[in-house]
């Protein structure tokens, strides 16, 4: 049976159009994902991101452990920080990729994907050494995301908290209108700024309101559709597609977060296996979508790739892709194979549209 997060009946009154996701029923889009995708870009939308797994871990060790399970240096986090980063298996690849927020010496939050949550807790548990507690509160809890270059004012109007002060990748515990503590973060997957808002389930959704009555302000429930199109444009990873347990976070471009100075969870395989692809950018010269799994060839029709995310980028109106290249692989051009068509596709650097913190 599917879950449903605090805003289901707020996505039916809307007419959204809903889909099973990661075992929630979520909204893929309300009007278009094109409109969505643009407002976001251009304005504000708020998402129902509620579907993300929220682990909290504490205990005195805990620094000590998520140093061990996790490839980002969990030391140099600060209260008030958050650090993205990752969890690989023995093997070094990837189990998921996630938040982390420091929340007091002793106290952690983790933001895991929807599709991983029940592998991940047990997982954590698995290496739990350390007497710790970790507790899954994505059920008591609901998250949105306010995104796009006008959020902060939106959202300023609900706070006497000044919203400046939250640093990108960063979080304070702030009052909105008559709630108190709720955890606001400078993050998001959209790469247009804004914030994401954590709090109880009674509580989010009179956020939703309070944020959906407010006058003269440009602001739009967004779906799961444009939620993905808008973090293809910035050539960030979806699990599933760019990460998983057959890739490495070298692979996909994730070096920065790998910290091979401290010992990790598949740190010893991770150093000694060797590259075999590596994430490349792509726009489409001629008209079509590469999707995920399509394969690339070169000029002599040989395999030397695949396509792991692409759309048609609403903010750009071209054909975008994200995909792997094999190792050693030679070519002078290359091409995606659409229904045994071979459309040529151009490299381009990631992201494709530059990031607004």
């Amino acid at each position: 049976m599917t879950q449903k997060t605090p805003f289901y009946s707020h996505h039916i009154n809307l007419g959204a159009k809903i889909v099973d996701y990661a075992g929630f029923s979520m909204p893929i889009y309300y009007d278009s994902i094109n409109e969505e995708h643009n407002q976001v870009r251009e304005k504000a939308g708020l998402f129902d991101v509620s579907h993300m797994g929220q682990i909290i871990i504490e205990g005195d060790s805990v620094v000590e452990y998520l140093d061990r399970v996790t490839t980002n240096n969990i030391s140099k986090l600060f209260i008030g920080k958050v650090q993205y980063s990752c969890i690989l298996n023995d093997q070094g690849f990837v189990l998921d990729d996630l938040l982390v927020y420091k929340i007091s010496e002793n106290k952690f939050m983790l933001v895991v994907n929807a599709s991983n949550t029940k592998k991940i807790i047990n997982w954590l548990n698995k290496q739990n050494k350390y007497n710790l507690n970790i507790i899954n509160i994505t059920s008591r809890n609901g998250l949105l995301a306010i995104q796009g270059p006008k959020a902060l004012n939106i959202l300023q109007k609900l706070t006497n908290f000044n919203l400046n002060d939250i640093k990108y990748y960063s979080f304070k515990y702030i009052d909105i209108m008559d709630i108190k503590n709720v955890l606001v973060s400078a993050t998001g997957y959209t790469g247009a700024g804004g914030f994401e808002i954590y709090t109880d389930k009674d509580n989010i959704r009179k956020i939703w309101d309070y944020l959906f009555s407010l006058n003269n302000v440009d602001l739009s429930p967004i779906g799961l559709g444009a939620r993905d199109t808008l973090r293809m444009e910035m050539g960030y990873c979806l699990y599933g597609n760019e990460i998983n347990e057959t890739t490495t976070p070298l692979e996909a471009g994730l070096s920065w977060i790998v910290d091979f100075s401290k010992d990790f969870i598949g740190r010893d395989a991770l150093k000694s296996k060797k590259l075999t692809k590596k994430i490349i950018g792509f726009t489409l010269e001629e008209r079509g979508i590469a999707r995920n799994n399509y394969e690339i060839v070169n000029e002599n029709n040989e395999k030397i790739g695949y396509v792991s995310s692409g759309t048609m980028s609403p903010f750009l109106n071209k054909s975008i892709g994200i995909g792997f290249l094999f190792e050693n692989s030679l070519f002078n051009n290359i091409y995606i194979l659409i229904r045994n068509r071979k459309i040529k596709a151009k490299l381009e650097q990631l992201p494709f549209v530059k990031k607004n913190n």
